[in-house]
């Protein structure tokens, strides 16, 4: 399952979509939740959305909307096993509690750190026994958080020795996508052979709030810009792929076939969508 694939037999869909989530509009939320869902969107929506489209696999993150309320996402797991997933915990969860995690699907933890007015203290006995056990599993620490704050967020991380996934290619500034600090800490990170990059949410670029502020803007430009740099200086063994369905906030413009359709525009090679698919295989499924 985690051999390189054969140019020849190159189809055009990605085998895994790395950035999906599912829920039902009665599921508890954080207070300060960004957004409430009033629809749901379960496991059998989305394998549907999969099948459809001819995606084989799927990766749940955990819905920062309901914080570490996992178990909607916990039992789609356990029924579907085309899927994994990474749960939002607390600081420092037992380690019972994560490898039976760990047998139901589950491949790491998500920090939803974007919209938070204070970052953990990851220097804290508490987390720094998350992150322990997180390595300890062979998990991930799947990273959501504003570019301007990404640089020593990262920095964090990597010391305590955990593998990293950057969601939706870091949030660099939209101002200067390319020079700016938190995109020089991805490459820099991806150069300690720890951190991963996903090209997802490319809609989301102009920044956490615009899907409130400018409902209208361009949804392309950015991510276009920001996925052919990161081909050519990182390259298809550190990418991932996902389409952050159901585009909350976003699902008046969006489809699962218009986020398709953007990321071959972001990756028009076949054969290096392909790799960018075993490099997905490998990470979340071997």
């Amino acid at each position: 399952m985690t051999g390189r694939t054969d140019p020849g037999t190159v189809t055009k869909a990605p085998r895994v979509d790395c950035h999906a989530h599912v829920f039902d509009a009665s599921m508890p939320a954080r207070p300060n939740a960004w957004t409430v869902p009033d629809y749901e969107f379960n496991a059998a929506d989305l394998l549907a959305q999969l099948d459809e489209n001819g995606v084989e696999l799927a990766v749940l993150s955990g819905l920062s909307i309901s914080g570490a309320y996992n178990d909607y996402m916990i039992r789609a797991l356990r029924q579907h096993r085309r899927m994994r997933g990474t749960v939002i915990v607390d600081a420092p969860s037992s380690l019972y509690e994560l490898e039976r995690m760990q047998e139901d699907g589950i491949v790491g933890i998500r920090l939803q750190l974007a919209r938070c007015d204070e970052l953990p203290d990851f220097e804290s006995f508490d987390y720094r026994v998350l992150l322990r056990r997180v390595r300890d599993l062979d998990w991930h620490v799947q990273l959501a958080i504003e570019g301007s704050r990404l640089p020593g967020v990262l920095e964090n991380l990597l010391a305590s020795g955990v593998k990293v996934v950057v969601d939706h290619f870091g949030h660099p500034d939209p101002a200067d996508p390319l020079g700016c600090p938190g995109f020089a800490a991805m490459l820099r990170a991806v150069d300690s052979g720890l951190c991963w990059i996903k090209m997802s949410g490319g809609f989301r670029l102009a920044g956490t709030a615009a899907w409130r502020d400018d409902p209208d803007g361009d949804l392309e430009m950015l991510a276009k810009t920001v996925a052919a740099s990161l081909v050519e200086k990182v390259g298809t063994d550190r990418l991932l792929w996902g389409s952050d369905a159901p585009f909350v906030g976003y699902e008046d413009r969006l489809s699962y076939q218009s986020v398709l359709a953007s990321y071959y525009g972001w990756l028009p090679d076949p054969v290096k969508r392909a790799e960018v698919c075993d490099t997905a295989i490998k990470l979340y499924f071997s």
